[in-house]
């Protein structure tokens, strides 16, 4: 089996390696100075130039001082209006047709596919329309190499596959650990056993009763956005408004069935209105996931399905009877790796975890330009960097390098995507959420890759990373 190989996540700046605010901080640096020297105020000037370079230069928690000024106002201004703390309304009934989630997630609507039962979700805002299926597939680190290798290149062509339309905004996968409900071994044993009342059997079917929530499982989903401005004459050709955008996406939907099933994965129906009710009340009331799924039609109204109350703070969130905190995977793996390399991260027993990869295909001309203005800007910033005398260092010329053989790849027919990984830690109560991120962090670490908590974006991260809807940062 052939190893793999990640770009880096670009450094390159505005100009010489530096960011736009940096270059800011060192203007309005060197703008004091110059001010000093022309009013003869140097000495005064000078601690002015000292905070200057140092919010400009100075690194806390993986980010620039200055990068932290959006985040921490955007905090302080949620926090003003009262915006950290989510109550329902269980009185005030609300409006038909929308999604009870908090924050900037309410102004969701859910439309039903008439032809095939399919919740849609649509975003006004964004102008998508996303639609979700289960997937199942066999255990991975199990199959002989030779098998690995086909079925990664049969996933790399469905996901050559959300490039080549241009409809696609996005395209997310969420794995979810969660607690068995048990409801599998008791179908089994609904059909299969044989309750003779004799001492075994009874001691079977005890046993099933009991060790059967005890257990966990793995669920799968796949979620496609449509991207309604991409796809505006498409629409416009399928009868435009909403009934036009849903026979766009449900083209899409044809040809990512299509796409999965040639790549050996068993996509079941999309979900309806009622399975993604499951999801969300899964991940907002981890609690009581297992028994609404072992209790036919309870739970599955869509538009109850959010949160009771939702908490947030600095480092993590609090809805209903769990607490979660999200993490970023900020560097994927700088050497060689072979394909399941996630495994540490994905098969941690004993910790209740959502990991997800959020996709954003682009357009095989859009990428081609993107590609070569990089190639232009690296090119420019290695002369000017010639030109001063300053050193061309390792971290650049990866990638530069990584440019390249993206535009390798792009002349083999492959995509471009850029690529986001969350992973949202849930527990019961905050010291063993502590002990859980910790352990997450030790597995990623594991699998080569570098995560990160993100301070102060807890709930917009949580519902980006948590519910298959195909949110972005």
């Amino acid at each position: 089996m052939s190893p793999v190989k990640f770009s880096r996540l670009s450094r390159r700046g505005v100009l010489l390696g530096l960011s736009g605010p940096q270059l800011v901080m060192a203007s309005l640096a060197a703008g004091t100075l110059i001010l000093g020297l022309y009013l003869g105020a140097v000495v005064l000037a000078f601690p002015i130039i000292l905070v200057l370079l140092a919010l400009g230069f100075l690194s806390v928690g993986g980010r620039r001082l200055v990068e932290w000024g959006p985040i921490g106002a955007r905090w302080v201004w949620r926090s003003a209006g009262g915006q950290l703390l989510f109550r329902r309304r269980i009185i005030k009934p609300r409006p038909a047709g929308t999604l009870a989630l908090p924050g900037d997630a309410a102004r969701l609507r859910q439309l039903v596919d008439p032809e095939t039962g399919a919740v849609m979700v649509h975003d006004p805002h964004a102008a998508t329309l996303t639609a979700i299926v289960g997937v199942s597939h066999p255990a991975f680190v199990l199959l002989d190499p030779a098998e690995q290798e086909r079925r990664v290149v049969g996933w790399g062509r469905v996901l050559a596959t959300a490039c080549r339309s241009g409809r696609l905004a996005s395209v997310q996968v969420t794995e979810r650990t969660l607690p068995d409900s048990g409801k599998g071994l008791a179908d089994w044993w609904t059909h299969h056993g044989h309750r003779s009342g004799s001492w075994a059997a009874t001691t079977y079917e005890e046993l099933v009763e009991r060790a059967g929530p005890a257990g966990e499982r793995h669920a799968s989903t796949i979620s496609i956005s449509l991207d309604q401005k991409a796809a505006r004459r498409a629409i416009r050709a399928a009868g435009g408004g909403t009934r036009g955008a849903a026979a766009v996406l449900r083209q899409e939907m044809a040809t990512m069935t299509a796409a999965l099933r040639s790549a050996d994965l068993s996509p079941s129906d999309w979900l309806t209105p009622g399975d993604l009710a499951l999801i969300l009340r899964a991940a907002y009331d981890p609690a009581v996931a297992g028994a609404l799924e072992r209790h036919g039609d309870l739970g599955r109204d869509l538009a109850t399905a959010g949160p009771v109350a939702v908490s947030e703070s600095w480092d993590s969130l609090r809805s209903d009877s769990a607490h979660h905190c999200v993490l970023w995977i900020s560097e994927w793996p700088r050497s060689l790796v072979f394909p399941g390399f996630l495994a540490p991260l994905l098969l941690s027993s004993g910790i209740r975890r959502t990991f997800t990869l959020l996709y954003s295909p682009m357009r095989n001309d859009r990428a081609a330009r993107d590609i070569r203005k990089k190639k232009t800007e690296y090119i420019s910033d290695a002369a000017q960097r010639h030109r001063i005398g300053q050193i061309e260092d390792a971290q650049q010329t990866a990638e530069y390098h990584d440019v390249l053989q993206q535009e390798a790849d792009l002349t083999a027919g492959h995509g471009v995507l850029r690529t986001t990984g969350l992973v949202v830690v849930s527990a019961n109560d905050p010291d063993e959420l502590e002990r859980a991120v910790a352990a997450v962090e030790q597995a990623a670490i594991q699998a080569s890759c570098e995560i990160r908590r993100l301070w102060g974006q807890q709930a917009q991260s949580f519902a980006v990373a948590a519910l298959p809807l195909c949110r972005t940062l």
